[in-house]
């Protein structure tokens, strides 16, 4: 990283700076990417350094508690989506169903 040319936190392109603990960062990233948010707009809304963002998609920063943390959040997901479609009835609940189940096996690669 020593040949890294941009700076870490441009000026422009955050609506605050996170004064968050790194640890509670790495959590909230993989949270936002779990429910497959963009890394800029992770950046924008949160004011997470987007180099650490890209360095944790990447697996080049704490890959192993990230990815646990996002097979976490993925798996609750799958959680509130299939709640959600046991609130309706019938076809829509089923269509709801097999939507949340397909793309959890997606992203996931079952």
């Amino acid at each position: 990283m020593k040949d890294e040319t941009r700076t870490p936190c441009p000026p422009y392109g955050y609506s605050r700076t996170c004064d968050l603990p790194v640890q509670r960062q790495v959590e909230l990233v993989a949270e936002f990417h779990a429910y497959r948010i963009r890394p800029s707009r992770i950046a924008y809304r949160l004011g997470i350094d987007i180099a650490l963002i890209d360095a944790l998609l990447a697996g080049e920063y704490q890959s192993a508690r990230f990815e646990s943390l996002v097979r976490y959040y993925r798996g609750r997901r799958l959680q509130q989506r299939l709640g959600a479609a046991d609130k309706k009835r019938g076809q829509a609940a089923y269509e709801q169903r097999q939507t949340a189940l397909r793309e959890f096996e997606s992203t996931t690669g079952l």
